[in-house]
């Protein structure tokens, strides 16, 4: 089974551009946050099962995410986080591995 792997440039708004590698959920997270724009990806909108992990090992990769944390109501009321890229971001390239 191939695996597609997407190479994306991305500009930090105070750091030197970089180009990224990634596969999978990573990618899939980080073409929506691309798509959401300033208004941000949340679980609640988005449904993934591991948001918080693709957000991390984002960041540990150098993609400045910014995490804005919201209240919700409904039948199991809490919080949750609105995940927002903090860089212009786009894909470059997609392979077959």
């Amino acid at each position: 089974m191939t695996r597609r792997v997407e190479h994306f440039k991305i500009h930090p708004e105070n750091a030197n551009p970089f180009t990224l590698t990634v596969s999978g959920r990573e990618a899939w997270a980080l073409n929506e946050l691309i798509k959401a724009g300033s208004r941000g990806c949340t679980p609640r909108v988005n449904p993934a099962p591991r948001w918080s992990e693709y957000i991390h090992r984002l960041r540990k990769r150098g993609v400045p995410i910014e995490t804005i944390r919201e209240r919700h109501g409904g039948e199991f009321p809490g919080n949750h986080g609105r995940y927002v890229l903090k860089a212009r971001a786009q894909l470059i390239a997609v392979e077959a591995a």
